[in-house]
């Protein structure tokens, strides 16, 4: 099992950047695919990035590719989300997640879950 924690969420304005961080417990962190999504007032949860175990293959929605970078650490245990050139629709709840396998964009592969962090962007 893994247990995750949300940091780094905040209220901005259209452009800032913002990274938000993830900490995990437990000792096979390395061993899972991590993700973040994100769900907004009235909207399902959707997928924001993903990275394998390695910290290779991310995958990024189209919304935000190019302005959004996931990382990892596996020595520290911390999943990251580098978020620049934001913007008002970035505006969400934003939730770490993980699974044991390969990367994927549906939270229903997603077995575990972060409490989640407000990320709200003013324009």
């Amino acid at each position: 099992q893994v247990q995750l924690v949300e940091s780094g969420g905040g209220l901005v304005q259209a452009g800032d950047s913002l990274k938000l961080s993830c900490a995990a417990s437990g000792r096979t962190f390395g061993s899972y695919t991590m993700g973040w999504f994100r769900q907004a007032p009235g909207k399902e949860r959707e997928f924001v990035a993903f990275i394998i175990w390695n910290g290779g293959s991310p995958s990024y929605a189209d919304s935000v590719k190019g302005r959004f970078t996931i990382s990892r650490d596996n020595v520290k245990n911390m999943l990251y989300l580098q978020m620049n050139s934001l913007k008002p629709e970035d505006t969400a709840v934003y939730y770490c997640a993980a699974r044991f396998g390969g990367g994927s964009g549906s939270p229903s592969n997603y077995g575990y879950w972060g409490q989640g962090t407000q990320v709200t962007v003013s324009s």
